[in-house]
């Protein structure tokens, strides 16, 4: 049994009284609904008989009144409680679908669309969630129905009539049976292609400024217009499928009231059935219908539930691919003693390696400064440190012991990252910096803040540290995301600290005033600096320079300018202003 089936199974068991009551509640509305028939044929045979007085229509009037007031009541529960248990259940699977997604690891989302994921968390979960609840009631209400119809019809009017009347009836299992998987089908060809269009939408808004940069709007557009050409004609094909579903049953619901009407009237001329049951049955056939109707839209739903939950099994079927060890060490904290001792690394769905030969250590308390061309394998390297991407067993050590060996938790609890791009999220600047410490103060997050450089620019915003910042930070300017960032990494004060090129935004001043700060809050404590701008890494204790993913230099930065290499090279041209691109 799949996760997804596991997690129905668990819910339905542990809400089965709930769901036990909503379905006996329904049942008796069904039971209470069938009486309006009989309760009109015999009012009708006392009409036939001429004794309808103003007492007795009082009489029948009431019990219609109670019969639909109780009918409302009991069926109003029943929907109300079975619709609150599928929500709740659509919670519970968006939340461990949510949590599943967040122990993956990250080549993982290299291999899929995050806009296909969020369909697949939104249009699939609803769907379950649809049979669950209306699915249910449909299914409960028919059945309930239909069983309470046949049972009107057999004792108090004819069994012969009955009998005859669901002849055609038995044809509605056929057409379910014939209509049934190719609707399926169809309904799995539509989610398919509402995920595509998901998937571009996602990378055309994330693409925003670009597209609009480059006058690309009419190109987009027409992209979208593909795929929404594709889900209409996939669309219609699947509703051509439902419309000849449904208006097959008007047809046998004809087919059974011409018998009725054939031998239900031979019966009532000759005798055999009175007026009032008669009239009585034509109304309960209308019932035997709509129950067969309901339930051939609920097994329609459920073969796209069906195609829904296979679909979100898949999804959480997917194990990560970097996970604690089996027998992790018993280590609560790491210190900051770093040793790199890569021969080959290479991504796995990669054809050539990333990394070769790539050797250094640094002590704790340390920096190490990390430079090279675009490509060169820089945010490779620091990646295999928290396990981002895993390392080659053996190679990369932390204190002494290989990173494979720690429980990830310990091992990214002491990493402290900041990303180039200084993302954020669609918070307040306050809970962008506190985002790694849990009941950060004001205080401390502001102390981080003034160490980034980023307090001055923020307490000018008109709500300040309350200040939203959009999606991905879209207000804040790139220096003022990546300043943030930096500040988010130093309030963790985590014994490692890495940061990926994200000084690339800020003018010289002001980067040299958050290197100053880096080696006043950093004492101690082991930093690893990424930058195309050599002067944020020449006060490092070791700088290493990497080419096509090897280490060809390393060494202080006066080391490194005397031996006239690569380092030499650029920082001669930055020196002369003719360019930082390297």
């Amino acid at each position: 049994m799949n996760q997804p089936q596991r997690l129905l199974q668990s819910y339905l068991m542990r809400h089965k009284w709930s769901y036990l009551l909503s379905l006996l509640s329904i049942l008796c509305a069904q039971i209470v609904q069938v009486q309006y028939p009989n309760l009109l044929g015999r009012y009708t045979d006392l009409l036939q008989r001429h004794k309808v007085t103003a007492l007795v229509t009082l009489h029948y009037s009431l019990w219609l009144l109670l019969v639909g007031l109780g009918y409302v009541i009991l069926f109003g529960i029943g929907q109300f409680r079975n619709g609150q248990l599928g929500r709740r259940f659509e919670f519970e699977m968006r939340d461990a679908l949510f949590k599943h997604w967040e122990t993956l690891s990250t080549a993982y989302f290299r291999r899929r669309s995050i806009g296909d994921l969020l369909n697949h968390a939104m249009s699939d979960v609803q769907t379950v969630r649809e049979i669950m609840s209306m699915g249910l009631n449909q299914m409960t209400t028919a059945v309930s129905l239909l069983g309470s119809a046949l049972v009107m019809t057999l004792t108090t009017i004819s069994v012969r009539l009955t009998l005859y009347a669901i002849i055609p009836l038995l044809l509605v299992p056929v057409i379910i049976l014939v209509i049934g998987p190719r609707i399926r089908k169809a309904s799995r060809k539509v989610q398919e292609g509402l995920s595509d269009m998901a998937e571009l939408t996602e990378e055309s808004l994330s693409a925003i400024r670009l597209i609009k940069a480059t006058a690309n709007e009419n190109i987009e557009a027409s992209r979208f217009q593909k795929r929404v050409d594709t889900i209409l004609h996939r669309q219609v094909s699947m509703i051509r499928l439902f419309a000849l579903f449904q208006a097959v049953f008007p047809f046998v619901e004809s087919l059974a009231f011409c018998i009725v009407l054939l031998y239900g009237g031979y019966m009532a001329i000759h005798g055999n059935i009175q007026l009032g049951g008669f009239v009585a049955f034509t109304l309960y056939l209308g019932m035997l219908v709509q129950p067969l109707q309901q339930i051939g839209f609920v097994i329609n739903n459920w073969q796209r539930a069906s195609a829904s939950m296979t679909r979100l099994s898949i999804l959480m079927s997917e194990m990560p691919d970097i996970v604690d060890p089996e027998l992790p060490l018993s280590i609560d904290k790491i210190q900051g003693d770093i040793r790199v001792d890569i021969p080959r690394y290479q991504y796995a769905d990669g054809i050539v390696p990333v990394l070769e030969d790539v050797s250094f250590s640094i002590d704790k308390g340390h920096t190490l400064g990390i430079v090279g061309r675009t490509g060169s394998g820089k945010t490779t390297l620091v990646n295999l440190l928290p396990r981002i991407f895993d390392p080659p067993a053996g190679s990369v050590f932390i204190d002494g012991h290989d990173v494979r060996s720690l429980r990830l938790e310990v091992l990214r609890d002491g990493i402290a990252y900041v990303p180039q791009d200084g993302f954020l999220f669609s918070d307040t600047v306050r809970e962008n910096i506190g985002f790694s410490v849990e009941n950060a103060t004001l205080e401390d997050i502001e102390q981080a803040a003034k160490d980034a450089c980023v307090y001055d620019d923020v307490v000018d915003f008109t709500d300040g540290f309350e200040t939203l910042i959009g999606e991905r930070g879209v207000a804040l300017s790139g220096g003022q995301k990546q300043r943030t960032s930096i500040a988010r990494a130093f309030l963790k004060d985590a014994p490692i600290l890495i940061m990926d090129d994200s000084l690339s935004a800020v003018d010289m001043n002001t980067e040299k005033r958050i290197i100053e700060h880096i080696r006043h809050v950093r004492e101690g404590k082991t930093t690893l600096i990424i930058a195309h701008r050599l002067s944020a890494v020449r006060h490092a204790d070791l700088i290493i320079v990497l080419d096509k993913g090897k280490i060809v230099e390393q060494g202080t930065h006066d080391e490194l300018l005397k031996q006239g290499g690569i380092y030499a090279d650029m920082f001669k041209l930055q020196q002369e202003g003719e360019g930082v691109v390297v």
